[in-house]
């Protein structure tokens, strides 16, 4: 199903590299008179990214607004009678997320809910998994019933053998289905020996004629022609203040020099009138302007502010500059996680084409083999939520067969 939108988790915090991300909400009127209900279609999706069941945010705008609602958890259906707004309902999950997800010490949404008993009493606790802290719900709250009558699936810990290891490597979150594990690539129409052999097939056309050489880079990069081409691209970024030096920034902080790189590289890649050399050189000496050009979330935010649904045809087009600021393993896995962001969160869409794009970042020798395995065995929730890292893993599954056949074979050859 392709995306409605990408919003933060948090909305109340305005930076586009903010690494807790969710569907935008969406509502669809049905009915008339006494009958009208409102379908919210994408709300299993929203429910996933918050690692809460569905069933428990609808419940909620039934509290909220005095009204009835159903809940059809196969058909993945879900609704609340009467007529509501779009942006009514939103502004509910946002008092939602603040009430049964946000861990109220550090407000990171990373956490799970469980029930602690005492006696004859029950407690609602978020338990946060980037903080260490259980803090309680307001059990007044009239959801509370509902969640002690229906409390979360605990999620099993056994071990299951999988192509992608994924049980091995604590795949969970509130909304893992048990069938998961053995699911087909989502939204791919083709089979891994087809795709197998496009990705042969295309990855014979991917060239490398953007390779700035070194010679290049420190041409271009004189006080002088980095100066104007730095004013020119920078337009009416003047204002923005430098970073301080910290070494790293919050995801949180829209003035951390990450953010400041991202907002930077968005509103100046269209500017460059065609001479993309110019552009990415002039994008380097912005990070070492603001002290992050060696570091490995360098990476992570070049891969989200560059990067669009185009995205395969834009790897050769950029690919000097990754080249430029890749230099170790953790900034490869910085690369996969800026891909995973990409296809999972903001173009779920590209999720068929993620073993195209592993392909082109390869031949342009941006990943090493054993990086990506390690990567596509192992799932993490570093960059997005543990389900869409599994969903982008499983994805990539024809390009790590291509890798491990073509192991194979040049192992045959050495013999």
């Amino acid at each position: 199903m392709a995306s409605a939108g990408i919003v933060n988790i948090r909305r109340d915090v305005d930076d586009k590299f903010y690494r807790y991300r969710m569907p935008l909400l969406t509502t669809k009127i049905e009915g008339k008179g006494n009958g009208i209900k409102t379908v919210i279609p994408n709300m299993a999706d929203v429910a996933r990214a918050l690692s809460r069941p569905p069933t428990y945010p609808t419940k909620f705008f039934g509290c909220e607004l005095g009204a009835q609602t159903s809940f059809d958890e196969k058909n993945e259906r879900y609704i609340v009678n009467g007529a509501h707004d779009a942006n009514r309902l939103r502004e509910l999950l946002d008092g939602f997320i603040d009430k049964f997800v946000l861990c109220k010490s550090c407000k990171n949404p990373e956490t799970e809910l469980i029930i602690l008993k005492q006696g004859r009493t029950e407690d609602i606790i978020r338990d946060c998994k980037a903080c260490g802290e259980r803090t309680g719900v307001d059990m007044r709250h009239k959801l509370t019933t509902f969640i002690l009558k229906n409390p979360p699936v605990k999620i099993k810990k056994g071990k299951k053998k999988t192509g992608t290891g994924d049980a091995a490597a604590g795949v969970g979150g509130g909304g893992d289905s048990p069938d998961a594990e053995a699911s087909p690539v989502e939204n791919g129409a083709e089979s891994d020996d087809e795709l197998t052999k496009k990705i042969k097939a295309e990855a014979k056309d991917l060239n490398d004629d953007t390779t700035l050489t070194k010679e290049e880079w420190s041409a271009d990069t004189s006080p002088e022609a980095v100066k104007q081409r730095i004013k020119a691209l920078e337009g009416g970024l003047a204002g923005v203040s430098i970073a301080n030096g910290e070494d790293e920034g919050s995801d949180d902080d829209a003035n951390s020099p990450y953010s400041q790189l991202g907002k930077w590289v968005e509103e100046s890649k269209d500017s460059h009138e065609g001479d993309t050399k110019a552009f990415l050189v002039a994008a380097y000496k912005k990070a070492e302007e603001l002290g992050i050009e060696k570091k490995h979330k360098s990476v992570l935010v070049l891969a989200q502010a560059l990067f669009t649904d185009d995205v395969l045809n834009e790897i050769p087009k950029y690919g000097a500059l990754f080249a430029k600021t890749i230099t170790s393993e953790k900034h490869q896995k910085a690369l996969l996680g800026g891909i995973e962001r990409l296809v999972g969160l903001s173009h779920p869409d590209l999720l068929p084409a993620v073993p195209k794009i592993l392909m082109a970042l390869y031949q342009l020798d941006l990943l090493e083999e054993e990086v990506v395995t390690q990567w596509g065995t192992h799932v993490s929730k570093k960059y997005t939520d543990k389900e869409t890292s599994k969903k982008v893993r499983k994805a990539s599954e024809p390009f790590l067969k291509w890798l491990e056949e073509a192991d194979d074979d040049s192992d045959d050859d050495e013999q």
